[in-house]
């Protein structure tokens, strides 16, 4: 009997050590078991679109709280792990299949490991395991409904709002209205815009609102500052007595919890939208969860609020440049029209339209070619499609219209976009039927002038050459008395001056009517000629002091007279302009491909603004003095253009210096050959 009864006893023994408690059995191979559901979940999942990582922040007390309520049965109160874990999902974005699905991977790598460990469970043990992952599966599911629902909740309630009313003014409050109604321990929210290098406060509701509406703070001040640098959502426990705390709403009295986050559209920071509570020390979860949700929303609409009110600000302004266009078109006295590339008529003003002989309405859409007249079709057409091919501008060209006596000058260019790309061409006509007229005229009185010169300097050289020799008889008489002498020399001076003014004219009238001025260029050399000249020119003008200096070698092939009439107008000029008194240097310097003759005297300096047209026909150098002014009007203003024209002829160049402290030198540089155009 006694050994019957061991027998049993050690059976019993035997049993219990090969059975274990679940509980014990989770808690003593935890890591083992998160190891194993971290492999199932990345097999699950290979090769889908789950999410990157997988939160084990939860799963570790999930575990644990299976424990427990394997270990005490249904009386045991399950704690907010499981809201947690689905808040958590929820916010990393898992479905619920998915959340169901881990559980379930939970549940057999429990059962897998308890295989692996060759013992049995306590009886009713496995049953305890089933209910309490089934009590954790319900209350995850239940949450992560809620949670959802309650987000979907706040965000169609906000898309109403921001149909109601879409204005990037009204906007952001009616956003914050929906969020303060949305989470019941929130008193107070406010959302902050970037303007510039500040925060501003565009919108507040619940506490302290009116007093933070406007306020403006830097963006790296204080915690919401610290929220838009680190652009990372971020709590604060006890504001009222936190130091980070700049805004003065955030300062109320008993104010507790507060939670910013940023507002980014990609890297670009909109803003900070944050909640505070005066009854929480911390948000839950599901509050922040919404709350970071209602952000992303709240930032989508006021992106979307800015850009319908840029489109709608870009359409205005559109809508005036348009307008503004039409006005100018319409005012211009040319016709102008843009075409596109098929050369067809985009835009056009009233002015283009009567010169085709259609209304501005008939020309929209139409081409060129059925809308213009076929002179133009014929001439521009070509012109306009090499114009869109090449992408150049063409040069403005004159047409008519055969029975139509008006004339025309022709403008295009292309229309680019600012990546050069050509979208057509804009085209302007212009009616130059008065410019022709206009031009006609003066050529006509152009010609008859310069005819008429020819023929008066021509015609006058007879009668004053037999003045001149009278002159010379009457001054050969040893009788005359000094005051006939001295009428002699006036007339002599006259007469010379007088030739020279009717060389002038006559050489002028050669240049302009096609002849061109005849020169013979000689072996001579120049300061011979230079220096016999200046004699001549001291005996007319035997009051002022006449200087000449020559170096180098001066020899070369010029016109010898044409030389002589240079020096003359120089000369002549530097007597008339000059200081009185004074001596007029006359330099002759020979360089080694070139000789330089240069005319110096002192005196007022030539005018700045007359610089650059001294040259010209019938201009005279001018001081501005009285004086100057008198002698103006006795000059024609053509020795210096002579001079220019013959140094040209020689293949040289004029040159001119004027200045108060130096005086005026005329410098003329002659080649000894043609060719020879460059001093060293």
């Amino acid at each position: 009997m006694l050994e019957t009864e061991s027998r049993a006893e050690n059976q019993e023994a035997g049993a219990r050590a090969r059975t274990l408690k679940v509980a014990e059995f989770l808690r003593a191979h935890q890591v083992e078991l998160l190891d194993d559901w971290q492999r199932a979940m990345r097999a699950l999942h290979m090769g889908s679109n789950a999410p990157s990582s997988w939160l084990l922040d939860h799963i570790p007390q999930v575990l644990g709280v299976l424990a427990d309520l394997i270990e005490h049965g249904p009386d045991q109160v399950l704690t907010t792990v499981p809201d947690e874990h689905a808040i958590s999902r929820l916010d990393e974005g898992f479905d619920l299949g998915q959340v169901a699905s881990e559980y379930a991977l939970l549940r057999k790598c429990i059962l897998h490991r308890l295989d692996s460990a060759r013992t049995l469970p306590v009886p009713g043990e496995l049953e305890r395991l089933d209910d309490a992952l089934d009590r954790l599966v319900t209350r995850t599911i239940t949450a992560f409904s809620q949670g959802r629902q309650r987000i979907l909740q706040a965000l169609d309630r906000m898309s109403r709002a921001a149909l109601d009313d879409p204005t990037l003014e009204n906007l952001p409050a009616r956003l914050l209205t929906v969020l303060v109604e949305s989470a019941l321990s929130v008193d107070s929210a406010a959302l902050l815009l970037v303007e510039g290098d500040r925060l501003v406060v565009r919108a507040a509701v619940g506490l302290g609102a009116e007093e933070a509406l406007g306020h403006t703070m830097g963006l790296s001040e204080g915690f919401v500052g610290e929220v838009a640098m680190r652009r990372q959502p971020t709590a604060m426990r006890s504001a009222s007595m936190d130091a980070r705390v700049v805004l003065p709403a955030l300062k109320q009295e008993g104010l507790r919890a507060v939670y910013g986050v940023p507002l980014l559209d990609g890297e670009q920071l909109l803003g900070v939208a944050y909640m505070s509570s005066r009854t929480a020390f911390a948000f839950s979860d599901s509050d922040t969860l919404l709350f970071r949700s209602m952000a992303q929303r709240a930032t989508a609409h006021l992106v979307y609020a800015r850009l319908q009110a840029r489109e709608r600000q870009a359409h205005t302004d559109a809508q005036r440049s348009l307008a503004q266009l039409d006005a100018l078109l319409a005012s211009m006295p040319m016709g102008i029209a843009l075409l596109d590339r098929d050369l067809r008529f985009v835009r056009l003003n009233q002015a283009m339209a009567d010169i085709n002989g259609h209304s501005r309405e008939a020309h929209l859409g139409r081409l060129f070619q059925e809308m213009a007249p076929a002179t133009a079709v014929e001439t521009f057409e070509p012109m306009f499609r090499r114009v869109i091919e090449k992408g150049d501008s063409a040069e403005p060209t004159e047409f008519t219209i055969p029975g139509d006596p008006r004339a025309w000058q022709v403008s295009f260019h292309p229309v680019r976009t600012p990546d050069n790309t050509v979208l057509g061409l804009s085209c302007t006509v212009v009616d130059i039927t008065h410019h022709k007229r206009a031009e006609a005229v003066l050529q006509r009185a152009v010609d008859f002038r310069e005819q008429l010169m020819a023929v008066v300097g021509h015609d006058l050289r007879n009668p004053l050459n037999a003045i001149n020799a009278s002159a010379f008889q009457l001054a050969r008489a040893e009788d005359l008395a000094p005051a006939e002498r001295r009428a002699v020399d006036r007339i002599r001076k006259a007469t010379a001056r007088m030739g020279r003014m009717i060389t002038d004219i006559l050489d002028f009238a050669r240049t302009r009517l096609g002849g061109g001025l005849p020169v013979a260029p000689q072996p001579m050399d120049l300061a011979e000629v230079c220096q016999a000249t200046l004699e001549e020119l001291q005996a007319s003008a035997p009051d002022r002091p006449l200087v000449f200096e020559a170096s180098g070698d001066t020899r070369g092939n010029w016109d010898p007279d044409r030389v002589s009439q240079v020096l003359g107008n120089l000369v002549a000029n530097a007597l008339q302009h000059g200081q009185e008194a004074m001596p007029v240097r006359v330099t002759v310097r020979g360089k080694t491909r070139e000789v330089v003759l240069e005319v110096h005297n002192t005196g007022e300096p030539i005018a700045s603004e007359l610089l650059p047209r001294l040259f010209d026909p019938f201009k005279s150098p001018s001081t501005g003095s009285p004086q100057d002014a008198a002698r103006r009007k006795r000059s024609l203003g053509l020795g210096l253009y002579i001079v220019s024209q013959i140094a040209s002829v020689h293949g040289g160049r004029v040159e001119v210096r004027s200045t108060r402290e130096e005086g005026t030198a005329f410098t003329v540089h002659w080649p000894r050959q043609p060719e020879g155009r460059v001093s060293p």
